[in-house]
């Protein structure tokens, strides 16, 4: 018994680890075919077009609902000590350095970055992918690098809406609900915002932007078994994403905390 499981976790870990470096090499391929070749821009200005305006309402509504509702608990917390008055920093800090770069690309990756591995999965399994090459087109230069180059430029743009739209619901909230004198609320996020931190969302957003589209383009390029494969890899991309958002979200923090 104890053996069997010793082995499951051997081969999960060698399983993740085959993985991981196959996501690696690929990337470094993206990388290398991006600056090595010409990006062709008309198809990035489409991608950020698909991922970012079609992606704007569902970002803002969900920053809208998370500013909302830190206000509220924020103020129900901070009712206890008579310290209402840093409702307003508290919702700004918490969207510009943590919510709005993790729920925008959060809400991408279910929302364009699924879409980008069943588009690019069923190129693969329809042999697509095999005619471009026959035709002797870059397949990364034609498919990878504008998807994977216009989600990292789009998402620092979709973290901050999400942001201000937090700060906004959260003023509403404060103010028409909670009875938070309305200078106070500004005059708390003029005290103890910085701009290091709105460039430290954005940079956290570019980041994640570029892990979540080459996963998905990743999971896509190499879909195999039909269609159902195509929605396995779907699922896949989705759920790897999000971990990936998550342990980068930490690892990144670590670091800007100590710097």
């Amino acid at each position: 018994m104890i053996i069997k499981a010793i082995n499951l976790v051997g081969k999960t870990t060698i399983g993740f680890c085959n993985e991981a470096g196959s996501v690696a090499v690929f990337t470094y391929r993206a990388i290398e075919t991006m600056f090595t070749t010409r990006i062709k821009f008309k198809k990035v200005f489409r991608q950020a077009n698909h991922i970012g305006i079609n992606s704007l309402s569902v970002v803002l509504l969900t920053g809208g609902a998370i500013g909302a509702i830190m206000a509220l608990h924020t103020h129900h917390g901070l009712e206890k000590f008579a310290a209402e008055s840093y409702i307003g920093s508290i919702v700004f800090l918490a969207m510009a350095r943590e919510f709005g770069p993790v729920i925008s690309a959060i809400m991408v990756t279910g929302r364009a970055v699924s879409s980008m591995t069943a588009e690019i999965g069923s190129m693969r399994i329809t042999e697509q992918i095999d005619a471009l090459k026959t035709l002797s087109i870059n397949t990364f230069q034609y498919l990878i690098v504008p998807r994977i180059l216009a989600t990292t430029i789009i998402m620092p743009f979709l973290s901050l809406f999400c942001t201000a739209c937090g700060v906004l619901f959260g003023y509403i909230i404060s103010v028409y609900a909670l009875g938070i004198n309305p200078e106070t609320y500004q005059e708390s996020i003029r005290q103890y915002a910085e701009l290091g931190d709105i460039t430290r969302g954005l940079i956290k957003a570019g980041i994640f932007g570029f892990l979540i589209s080459s996963i998905g383009c990743y999971k896509g390029y190499t879909t195999w078994g039909g269609a159902k494969g195509v929605g396995i890899a779907t699922t896949q991309s989705v759920v790897y994403a999000n971990v990936t958002i998550f342990i980068a979200d930490y690892i990144i923090s670590s670091f800007m905390t100590m710097t």
